[in-house]
Order: C-alpha cells, then sequence, then structure tokens
C-alpha cells in the first residue's frame, strides 16, 4: 500500500480538529444513516437508543466521539509511522469485535467507517477536500483499519 501524503492529512485535519465533537457527531450522524444495526452496539449503563439522536446526545456517546477523534489524531501525528501504533490498533480492532462490531464496516472501500469519515471529511472542507486529499486520506485509513484487523483476527 502506497504510503499516504503526510502534509495533506495534516493541513486537512488542523481545521477538522478545531470541533472535534462537532465534526465527530457528523461522522457517527452518517455512520447510522448507512449502517442503522449498529445503533444497537451502544449501550451505556444498560440503556438502549431508541434513536440515532438520542445516542449522538448522550454523554457518554459524546465521550465515545471524543475518544475516536482522539484515535484519528494518533494516526494523523503518526502519519509517518504507523507502525508505531500497530500494537494499540490491534487492540481497538479486538475491543470492536469484542463489543459485536463486523470488520466489515470497516472495510476499505465498501465499510461504512470509511465512508463516514470520508463524508465527516467533506463536509468539514468542503471545497478545500481534493481528490488528492481524499486519496491520501483513503490510504491512512487503510492502513489504519489493516492494523485494527488483526485485532479481528486474533493476531
Amino acid at each position: 500500500m502506497e504510503r499516504p501524503e503526510p502534509e495533506l492529512i495534516r493541513q486537512s485535519w488542523r481545521a477538522v480538529s478545531r470541533s472535534p465533537l462537532e465534526h465527530g457527531t457528523v461522522l457517527f450522524a452518517r455512520l447510522f444513516d448507512l449502517e442503522p444495526d449498529l445503533l444497537p452496539l451502544f449501550q451505556y449503563n444498560c440503556r438502549q437508543f431508541s434513536s440515532p439522536e438520542d445516542c449522538l446526545s448522550s454523554p457518554e456517546f459524546l465521550d465515545h466521539i471524543r475518544k475516536v477523534m482522539l484515535v484519528i489524531d494518533t494516526a494523523v501525528t503518526n502519519v509517518e509511522d504507523l507502525s508505531s501504533l500497530e500494537d494499540y490498533l490491534a487492540g481497538l480492532g479486538k475491543k470492536h469485535r469484542a463489543v459485536g462490531v463486523k470488520l466489515s464496516s470497516f472495510s476499505v472501500g465498501r465499510g461504512t467507517v470509511g465512508e463516514s469519515l470520508l463524508y465527516m471529511l467533506e463536509k468539514c472542507l468542503g471545497p478545500a477536500f481534493t481528490p488528492a486529499m481524499r486519496a491520501a486520506w483513503s490510504q491512512l485509513y487503510g492502513a489504519v483499519v489493516q492494523a485494527m484487523s488483526r485485532g479481528w483476527d486474533g493476531e
């Protein structure tokens, strides 16, 4: 896999990272639109959410959004040395598998998580989200998912 273009990723992330909760909410709203079956996987204190809006407004889920945005931030920070995150990302994959998330949700090219990430970036950046930037983020996402998939595989 080609290495992602670090400067394009960093440049675009600077704009997104100014409002991580706002943009992370866009990401998850899109994810629930594309894959509503994921909503029941999010339960806090045995509380089942009745709608994506209910979930997206809960304090516990907002904490989850913050954590996801921190993971993306970590990947951006380490874009030139993603191998340093391999164990961490495999552990994230293992955690996702344990709660019932299917690897297919993350799959590159067809997965709803990657599509939701690109959607969020496009909404945040507008016309500044160029095809080259999309390609760089797709490469970064692919590398992250490759490492996370080891958690599903049990490697």
